[in-house]
C-alpha cells in the first residue's frame, strides 16, 4: 500500500512539521488552476452547435448528451493529465503517490460501502417516503431503475457520466493540487467546492434559452438556490475524498445524492393515490402517521449521519488527518 505522498502535511494535530520539500506550486496557482479546469469543462458546450443548447434543442437532447458526455471525457483527461504532472514534478511525489492522491490507488472499495451507508443514513426519511410510501421496492425488484439507467441518456448522463466526470475534475483533479501548495484543510473544503458550484451556474443561461417565459427574477432564485446545494454538497465530497482517499467513493455518494435529490422538509408525506381499502375499494385520506415516520426518520438520520462520520469515514489511505 502506498504512503500518503510526501508534499500532503497534516494540518490537524497538536504538532505541525515543516513542510520538507517547497511546494511545486502554491495556493493562488493552484485556484487558478481549478477556474481553468472549471472553463476546460463547461466552455466546449457552447463551441460547437453540437453542444449548444437553443430554443429548439435542449440540454437533454440525446444528441447532446452523446456529445457532451464525450467533451467532458476529455476534459477530464487532459485535466488529471496536468494534475499528474505538476504533482511528478521533479523533487515531488512518485508516480504512485499521485495516483493515491489523486484517489485512484488503492481503489477503496470498503471506503466506498462506508461513504454509501454513511449516506444512506443521512437520507433515511427519504429513503422511506421513496421504498415504502411511493412503493419503489416494487420497481427494484424488477430492476426497473437500473434499467432505466442503461436505456435514457437522461439518466445516464444525471446518475453515471455526471456525477463520475464531476468528482474526477472537482475532486481527483483539484484536490490534490490544494493539497500539494500546502493549503489549509479547512480551505480546501470550503473554497474548491464554490467553484464547483459557480460551474453550474451556466444552467441558468441554459434554462433562461429553453423557458423564455419565465421571469428573471425566478432564473436568478433557481440559480442562487442551485449554487447553495451544490456548493454545500461540493464541501461534503472533498471532505469525504480527504478522509478516504478514494475516488470511487464519492463517484458512489454523488450518483446516490443525484437519484435522492434534495430532501422534503416540509409538507405532508403520503401515498399518491391515498390508502385503498382492498375490500370496498374506497380510497381513504392518509393517516397523519405517514408524515410523522417521515420526519421522525428525517430528524434521526441527521443524528445518525453526525454520530458516524467519523467512524465511517476512517481510513488508512486518507489523504490528509483530520481530527473529529
Amino acid at each position: 500500500m502506498p504512503t500518503i505522498p510526501s508534499f500532503i502535511t497534516r494540518y490537524f494535530g497538536k504538532e505541525e512539521p515543516a513542510p520538507a520539500k517547497p511546494p511545486p506550486i502554491s495556493t493562488r496557482t493552484a485556484v487558478g488552476l481549478l477556474v481553468i479546469y472549471t472553463v476546460i469543462y463547461v466552455a466546449p458546450f457552447y463551441l460547437s452547435p453540437r453542444t449548444r443548447p437553443s430554443p429548439t434543442l435542449t440540454r437533454d437532447a440525446p444528441s447532446v448528451i452523446r456529445a457532451r458526455i464525450a467533451s467532458v471525457s476529455l476534459s477530464c483527461v487532459v485535466c488529471s493529465l496536468i494534475t499528474f504532472l505538476i504533482l511528478t514534478s521533479p523533487g515531488q511525489a512518485t508516480r504512485t503517490e499521485a495516483l493515491h492522491a489523486l484517489g485512484y490507488w488503492p481503489v477503496g472499495l470498503v471506503e466506498t460501502w462506508k461513504c454509501f451507508s454513511l449516506t444512506a443514513v443521512l437520507f433515511a426519511g427519504p429513503l422511506y417516503e421513496y421504498l415504502v410510501i411511493a412503493e419503489g421496492w416494487r420497481d427494484w425488484l424488477a430492476l426497473e431503475p437500473v434499467y432505466k439507467v442503461f436505456n435514457e441518456w437522461t439518466r445516464w448522463r444525471n446518475i453515471v457520466a455526471g456525477p463520475f466526470t464531476e468528482e474526477v475534475l472537482f475532486r481527483s483533479a483539484s484536490v490534490p493540487l490544494m493539497l500539494a501548495a500546502h493549503t489549509p484543510v479547512t480551505t480546501t473544503i470550503f473554497l474548491s467546492p464554490l467553484i464547483f458550484g459557480l460551474a453550474h451556474l451556466h444552467h441558468a443561461y441554459e434554462f433562461r434559452m429553453t423557458h423564455p417565459n419565465v421571469p428573471f427574477a425566478t432564473v436568478i432564485l433557481r440559480s442562487i438556490v442551485q449554487l447553495s446545494y451544490t456548493t454545500l454538497f461540493g464541501a461534503y465530497a472533498t471532505f469525504l475524498f480527504l478522509r478516504t482517499g478514494s475516488v470511487l467513493a464519492i463517484f458512489v455518494v454523488h450518483a446516490f445524492c443525484n437519484c435522492m435529490g434534495l430532501p422534503r422538509v416540509w409538507g405532508r408525506v403520503y401515498p399518491d393515490e391515498g390508502v385503498r381499502d382492498n375490500s370496498t375499494g374506497k380510497v381513504f385520506r392518509p393517516s397523519i402517521a405517514w408524515t410523522v415516520t417521515y420526519y421522525v426518520l428525517l430528524v434521526a438520520g441527521a443524528v445518525g449521519w453526525y454520530r458516524n462520520v467519523g467512524r465511517l469515514t476512517d481510513s488508512s489511505i486518507a489523504l490528509v488527518s483530520i481530527d473529529i
